[in-house]
């Protein structure tokens, strides 16, 4: 388990953990037929992410701006780095949030990313919740998942990511739901890639 610099500009951390020696590299996503795509959607944005991560962070409002620009879905899933002290918590906020709204929800996910520096600690990620729904007029209550049930959210959007193949977040594909079925390219570098893949996607499905 570790964490890695990339970029070319500027060094961002990217998270990743070894599913096992012989896991495939993200580029090379096995199962990509899993990731199903809203009725009436043909191209969407689909992000593995975990709010603890800085790359995350980093490519969050680049993916906001473009899922806005290009007006398609984007589609958020939880895949958690084992050695992350608050970012398990932070899901499980994020996914009762949504049970309220799924715009409140995705605004938590976004204030999170935006406020990263500030939360080191699971005390400080209560404290900033806590003014987060102050401020929305909403009263967090004592248990959150009394029955497990947004744990069990998670833990399938884990799943899934490892089904696919997935070690690293932010995992960033365009996914085209086509003539030819449904087949994802990676964003490796958002700030370089994510508008011309999805041109090329666009450019895919009115052919």
């Amino acid at each position: 388990m570790k964490c890695r610099y990339r970029g070319a500009m500027m060094s961002v951390l990217s998270c990743f953990f070894l599913l096992s020696m012989t896991a495939p590299a993200d580029a090379q996503m096995r199962n990509v037929s899993l990731l199903k795509l809203p009725a009436g959607v043909h191209v969407a944005i689909v992000e593995f992410d975990d709010l603890q991560c800085p790359a995350c962070a980093h490519a969050n409002p680049l993916l906001e701006q473009a899922a806005a620009k290009y007006r398609i879905p984007w589609i958020r899933h939880d895949f958690l780095i084992p050695y992350h002290n608050w970012s398990k918590q932070a899901a499980l906020n994020a996914r009762w949030f949504d049970t309220k709204s799924k715009g409140l929800g995705d605004e938590y996910r976004n204030q999170v990313f935006a406020n990263q520096n500030s939360i080191e600690t699971p005390v400080e990620l209560m404290q900033f919740t806590q003014r987060f729904a102050q401020g929305h007029g909403i009263a967090m209550p004592f248990a959150i998942d009394p029955q497990g049930k947004l744990q069990a959210e998670i833990d399938a959007d884990v799943a899934l990511g490892q089904r696919l193949g997935i070690s690293s977040t932010p995992a960033i594909y365009i996914v085209t739901d086509g003539p030819k079925g449904i087949s994802a390219a990676q964003v490796k570098d958002p700030d370089r890639d994510l508008y011309s893949t999805i041109d090329q996607a666009m450019a895919t499905i009115h052919r």
